[in-house]
């Protein structure tokens, strides 16, 4: 017997346009339909949502760790489990896990732990993004600069082959590092090259674009700036249309008012998309943990190691989209797209996330009317339900 039923009494987010009196029909983990609240059958179980919104659960693709745990530091099953079951809460529903500049061995443990993750069907688990190590020293950020290195062909093997066993394989690289023929095989072979951790410039990113990169990593940080007469690997970015782009929405990151020009200046089809690039610290109330050795720091809603450099950030989709809405000024639809649509597309899973249509994952979101979390589906299992207060 199939499970069926139908979310009723919110206003409805397909990820393109909005709902009024509708129900949202989920059959065996998928979205059946957008119907007419007074069209269900009394054959479908109806379950009351109590209004709010519901919406395309968020799709994150840089996330370093969550619950305690840091893919670095755990890169086997359990902690993508454990990292995917700390995002939930916050509204997203699939997620990228993400390894931070790391030895050769360590790399090898979270594709491995990735593959597996993708065999067990770990819910809210997408693939991986491997951050590094083929980066810029001279843009490393948090990154350990000792274990920064060129890519070797055995680097470009592995992900080939790890590509063939993941459901979306990410990989941020420098130009510094990695020659262009390498993206174009990358590319070729399914692995989505986003460029980052960068000094180059606008030219040098054009043609990496033209070889296949398709994504620009965390924009604004860690990468060359916008100047008068270079570009740089920010302007390009924005100005070519091919690449989509990683946001940090934390009001620490990036400034609300270079949000607004970015936004306004971006050329597509290629969008910017929301990106937690949370660490261990969501979902607990720790406050430092260590990364390749080194002790990062929760303080003020930044973490950063000792010398102040920020290292990932302490940020939650659900966050994100309210800081969009509420500082920046981004109409609602256009916030929750930035955290499912557009990230979905740059990926090239939009064909099953970040939408609600008929044959979409029941990858939703509840959100009340001032955009609290309300219960979240994975696959149309209940994943997260807000208790009431007494």
């Amino acid at each position: 017997m199939s499970d069926r039923f139908a979310l009723t009494g919110a206003r409805i987010f397909d990820g393109y346009a909005w709902h009024e009196d509708a129900a949202l029909v989920v059959r065996d983990g998928l979205v059946e339909a957008i119907s007419p609240t007074g069209a269900i059958g009394s054959d479908i179980r109806a379950v009351e949502t109590g209004g709010g919104i519901l919406a395309p659960g968020f799709v994150d693709i840089q996330v370093n760790g969550g619950g305690g745990v840091m893919l670095n530091d755990h890169p086997d099953v359990a902690s993508i489990e454990t990292i995917c079951k700390a995002h939930a809460p916050f509204g997203t529903t699939a997620l990228l896990a993400t390894l931070i500049t790391d030895t050769p061995e360590i790399t090898a443990s979270a594709v491995a732990a990735g593959e597996a993750a993708a065999l067990r069907n770990v819910p809210g688990f997408l693939g991986l993004h491997l951050e590094g190590p083929h980066l810029s020293i001279a843009r490393k950020g948090a990154h350990d600069p000792a274990l920064i290195r060129p890519m070797t062909d055995a680097d470009q093997a592995m992900l080939i082959a790890a590509r063939q066993k993941l459901p979306v394989l990410l990989t941020t690289i420098a130009p510094e590092s990695v020659e262009p023929a390498r993206v174009a095989a990358l590319a070729k072979a399914g692995v989505i090259v986003s460029l980052g951790h960068s000094d180059t410039g606008y030219a040098t990113a054009r043609a990496f674009a033209e070889a296949g990169a398709s994504v620009v990593t965390h924009l604004f940080n860690a990468m060359s700036q916008i100047g008068n007469r270079e570009p740089g690997l920010a302007g390009a970015a924005i100005d070519i249309g091919t690449l989509s782009a990683g946001l940090i929405a934390d009001g620490i990151h990036v400034h609300p008012a270079t949000i607004r020009i970015a936004l306004d200046a971006k050329m597509g089809p290629g969008r910017i998309v929301l990106v937690s690039d949370a660490m261990a610290t969501i979902g607990t109330d720790m406050t430092s943990f260590t990364l390749n050795g080194r002790t990062i720091y929760r303080k003020d809603g930044s973490l950063r190691l000792a010398d102040g450099t920020l290292a990932g950030a302490d940020l939650d989709m659900i966050s994100a989209v309210r800081f969009m809405h509420h500082v920046v000024g981004v109409d609602l639809s256009e916030a929750l797209r930035m955290a499912s649509l557009y990230p979905a597309q740059a990926v090239g899973q939009s064909h099953r996330l970040g939408r609600l249509a008929k044959g979409t994952a029941a990858d939703i979101v509840a959100l009340s009317d001032d955009l609290g979390i309300g219960s979240v589906w994975i696959g149309g299992d209940k994943m997260f339900e807000a208790v009431a207060p007494h």
